[in-house]
């Protein structure tokens, strides 16, 4: 497949460069090669991606901001936000880098100015010593060829214990304490990602609970909740109240950081306040925005898929707006970081609301309606 790199209207050179389909076959003979010299950019969605994908494969997504200005030249930082891999892509380490969509067989069949493309175009115009590839039939095609090298697309549960850690209840005991169990301490904690977990101060008190599911370490969102196990586990503490008063969003990075620092020790951490549905949430949105670059609506679709009970109040999500801003302004270039996040032809946030929200209102419309939510989330 040969591919046309046209520069910016300031350098008007068209590069014409050959960029060789691989199978899913040769593929996997490079995954289980002796030199790990393969790295595997997965441009489809940040949704797709995390349902399933190949073992040490990275997601590539580019921002509405970055699309937009596409023909001034993405960066490598774009392709590879990981600083590690990027490094290691820089310095050599890897020889091949193949390219996936969900499921084209050639290049053509892509749009030109979708994700794959994008990236295509611009790691060919600096490979980095690398060979570039692009997988024949994307990875539909290598899942069902391969299944066991891609992670398993089994959507998250809770855990299923018994709501008293201390007794053994019969069969009308249990079904009384679902009854009076508020429905956000029933279950356990939710999987957001295999290393964060999302749930409420009850779940926080099950020592059991948290050992079966691995976790290492908690984040309180509260001021007055409790940290029961601080002999056991690493504990980080954001004494923030859930009202329209409460500045959460000055505790996003150092959220962000706690959640990275002990994910790069291999651990795992639970984000609690008090019921697990506006500040703990809005931690868990802040993360996911920052680190896989997305907007609040897509961070807030996949969370509630996993706990469909979140809800961060009126304020915590003009804080998540504000800081959509700055996270997809950031990923452009320095002398853009003042953009605007949100376009005229935004959606409307589909957020839990007591009057619906019509596609036809204004992008902000949403913040307009009042939001159902608890006072002692």
């Amino acid at each position: 497949m040969y591919l046309d790199l046209l520069f910016s209207t300031r350098c008007p050179t068209m590069v014409i460069m050959d960029v060789p389909s691989i199978d899913c076959t040769s593929l996997r003979g490079l995954l289980e090669g002796e030199d790990p010299g393969c790295l595997v950019l997965d441009c489809r969605s940040f949704f797709s991606f995390n349902s399933s994908h190949i073992h040490g494969s990275t997601n590539v997504r580019f921002s509405t901001i970055v699309r937009r200005r596409a023909r001034g030249g993405l960066g490598l930082e774009h392709i590879v936000p990981n600083e590690d891999t990027r490094n290691r892509l820089l310095s050599g380490d890897y020889q091949t880098v193949v390219f996936l969509d969900d499921r084209s067989l050639d290049l053509g069949q892509a749009k030109k100015d979708g994700t794959l493309m994008l990236a295509v175009s611009a790691l060919c115009r600096n490979p980095c010593g690398a060979s570039v590839f692009f997988l024949k039939g994307g990875f539909d095609k290598f899942s069902s060829e391969y299944p066991e090298m891609c992670t398993k697309p089994a959507a998250p549960q809770g855990l299923c214990l018994p709501l008293s850690a201390n007794s053994q209840s019969d069969s009308t005991e249990s079904g009384c304490n679902s009854c009076t169990t508020p429905l956000y301490d029933q279950g356990g904690p939710v999987e957001i990602l295999p290393f964060l977990y999302l749930g409420s101060a009850y779940h926080a008190s099950r020592k059991d609970m948290l050992d079966m599911l691995g976790i290492t370490a908690l984040i309180n969102v509260s001021a007055n909740c409790p940290n029961h196990f601080e002999d056991h586990y690493q504990y980080k503490s954001i004494p923030v109240e859930d009202n329209h008063k409460a500045d959460i969003s000055s505790w996003f990075n150092e959220a962000i950081e706690f959640i990275d620092s002990v994910r790069n020790k291999g651990g795992r951490v639970f984000v609690h306040c008090q019921a697990g549905i506006s500040r703990s949430a809005t931690i868990c949105l802040a993360y996911l925005m920052r680190t896989n670059r997305v907007k609040l609506e897509e961070a807030f679709e996949f969370v509630k898929q996993r706990r469909s009970i979140i809800s961060p109040n009126f304020s915590f999500m003009g804080q998540l707006l504000q800081f959509e801003s700055q996270v997809l302004a950031s990923s452009t270039c320095s002398s853009e970081a003042g953009s605007p996040a949100i376009s005229k032809n935004s959606t409307v946030f589909n957020f839990p609301v007591s009057i619906p929200v019509h596609s036809t209102a204004s992008p902000l419309s949403f913040l307009h309606s009042p939001i159902t939510t608890s006072p002692t989330c």
